[in-house]
């Protein structure tokens, strides 16, 4: 029985020109429309997560144009940037000017499923 190391699997498999190379995927080529982007926006708003948050306005300013959201937003696009890299935390009222430079708005709802779940997380009275 004949073995073979990793690294000569991975040799035929990149000299070979029948592979081609992936293109990277970049959501910002994709948020084409309000409706789409305001659906990618408001799932990562019930996630919850700031840094997560960031990093979806990044996304949709990129979508648009960092320069022009900035410009809308009031800000220089090098802070815009800086808010909204990954791991960031940016302050509320950079997301509500982010968020009104995309044409778009926050709107607060109850939440559907309220019941036991949370109420048994909250303090007791």
């Amino acid at each position: 029985m004949t073995t073979v190391k990793d690294t000569e699997v991975t040799a035929d498999i990149t000299s070979g020109s029948k592979i081609e190379p992936l293109v990277k995927f970049d959501v910002a080529d994709h948020l084409d429309s309000p409706e789409v982007l305001a659906a990618y926006l408001s799932e990562f708003f019930e996630e919850g997560d700031p840094a997560m948050i960031a990093e979806a306005l990044g996304d949709a300013s990129r979508a648009k144009g960092m320069a022009e959201v900035a410009s809308q937003a009031g800000l220089a696009r090098e802070s815009l940037y800086k808010a909204l890299r990954p791991g960031s935390q940016p302050r509320l009222e950079t997301i509500l000017r982010v968020l009104r430079a995309l044409g778009m708005q926050l709107v607060v709802q109850p939440i559907s499923n309220v019941g036991s779940d949370q109420e048994s997380d909250g303090p007791k009275v």
